[in-house]
């Protein structure tokens, strides 16, 4: 196989990923529509975004452990197809709880792309380039959230909201029949395998991990522990600009459902997508000097992260939102592109699936599937915008979580995992 094969898979890859965003942030911005047309309140509302989170999330480590078992290639196409088909009925629901039931189902068949992509790419990436895969590949989030935001809007404003889900739906089905053909299933753990043993190993055959074993693995690995719950800081935060940006915008500014769907996206996701590369480059410099160095980008990036999303809250100008937004986004790439390569520095690869999966799950049901109710609950009672403002302080403790891993706990957990995949990397005759 050629060596830059390593790097198609990170763009076929990105596209899966791109539908993969663009389908769950399309609802967003067509909030206002449904308003009117069923009679909802900002409640009812935010419980129609996190029916995705909660299913999703509770879905992750099931989708995770599926993960490290089957074929990553199938997995990855059949979940492809499975949530497109899902975004297209959507655009038949007539009744909240369709729009409830849809949103369910489309965050169960997206719940298996992270865990089988992010362990697939980990396969074909080592140490020196992994931060920059996933960060490239991350770019696609940005991209496919503003296509998606705007897109949904546009369409949503001119044909009826209903016409913007079955135009992404399609367009998912389509890719996910022509990716069967150039996809490839790469070896569990042979990057790793070969950083560890200092050249290329032939093959090892990766071991089944237990469920008991992958708990006993992540409650002795505290850095994980601490990736977590920063994970979840972040992803509270991150939901509340996904979820409610587009309805303030519209509100406080009289934007309209497209140009407030593409404002709300376009300056933050537009800027992570030079902050990601970034962030990975810089992270998988760091991490050759240091065992914490991709955390440590992470720490720095998401206490950037909060002072920008107050003021986007809070703001009343247009120069400043504008502002805000892009700066946010800068910050919040470097965080982003390194959510899983700083995991894996310390997840043996047979257990990285499920790890993804688990981390999904704390951060969309405690972070995520949270934050769209805490803010629309307490938007009726002080205003969205000071709700929203108060959502930024979880960048702040997310922060300190990151720093504490980096510089306290990511030494001995990366030696702990290094040191046993170099063993199992040795010819047998030696070991």
């Amino acid at each position: 196989m050629k060596s830059n094969y390593k790097w198609w898979v990170v763009a076929l890859l990105w596209f899966v990923c791109f539908f993969n965003y663009a389908d769950r942030q399309a609802i967003f911005s067509v909030f206002p529509k449904l308003q009117q047309e069923m009679g909802l309140d900002n409640v009812q509302l935010s419980f129609v975004g996190a029916s995705f989170m909660y299913v999703y999330a509770l879905i992750g480590p099931v989708a995770g452990m599926i993960g490290d078992r089957l074929n990553r290639k199938f997995l990855i196409i059949s979940g492809l197809i499975f949530w497109s088909l899902v975004t297209v009925a959507t655009a038949m629901s007539t009744k909240y709880w369709h729009l409830v039931t849809f949103r369910a189902l489309e965050g169960f068949g997206e719940a298996f792309y992270f865990p089988a992509s992010m362990s697939l790419i980990s396969d074909y990436h080592g140490k020196r380039t992994r931060s920059r895969a996933m960060g490239t590949h991350q770019t696609s989030v940005y991209i496919g959230t503003i296509a998606g935001g705007f897109f949904a809007g546009l369409i949503g404003q001119k044909y009826g909201w209903r016409w913007s889900f079955v135009i992404f739906g399609g367009c998912g089905i389509l890719l996910g029949l022509v990716l069967r053909s150039f996809l490839i299933e790469p070896e569990r753990g042979a990057a790793d395998r070969a950083d560890a043993a200092g050249e290329t190993v032939g093959h090892v055959k990766p071991r089944r991990m237990s469920v008991r074993e992958f708990v006993t693995l992540i409650l002795s690995t505290p850095t994980m522990l601490l990736l977590m719950a920063a994970f979840m800081c972040e992803n509270f935060t991150a939901m509340v600009l996904f979820t409610w940006m587009p309805t303030l915008l519209y509100q406080k500014f009289n934007m309209s459902l497209a140009l407030a769907g593409l404002t709300a996206t376009l300056y933050v996701q537009g800027a992570s997508m030079i902050g990601s590369p970034m962030g990975g480059w810089f992270a998988d410099s760091l991490r050759r000097r240091m065992p914490g160095g991709r955390i440590l980008v992470q720490g720095l990036g998401i206490l950037l992260e909060a002072p920008f999303a107050a003021l986007c809250a809070l703001t009343g100008s247009m120069e400043w939102l504008i502002a805000g937004l892009a700066l946010w986004g800068v910050v919040k790439g470097f965080y982003e592109a390194n959510i899983f390569a700083s995991a894996f520095d310390v997840i043996r690869p047979e257990a990285r699936g499920t790890a993804t999966g688990f981390m999904n799950m704390m951060g969309w049901l405690a972070g995520g599937g949270t934050a769209p109710v805490v803010v629309g609950y307490l938007s009726e009672r002080i205003g969205l915008s000071r709700a929203m403002a108060l959502a930024s302080l979880s960048y702040v403790v997310a922060s300190v979580l990151l720093v504490t891993a980096a510089l306290v706990f990511a030494p001995r957990d990366t030696e702990r995992m290094r040191a046993t995949l170099a063993v199992e990397a040795l010819p047998a005759e030696t070991v």
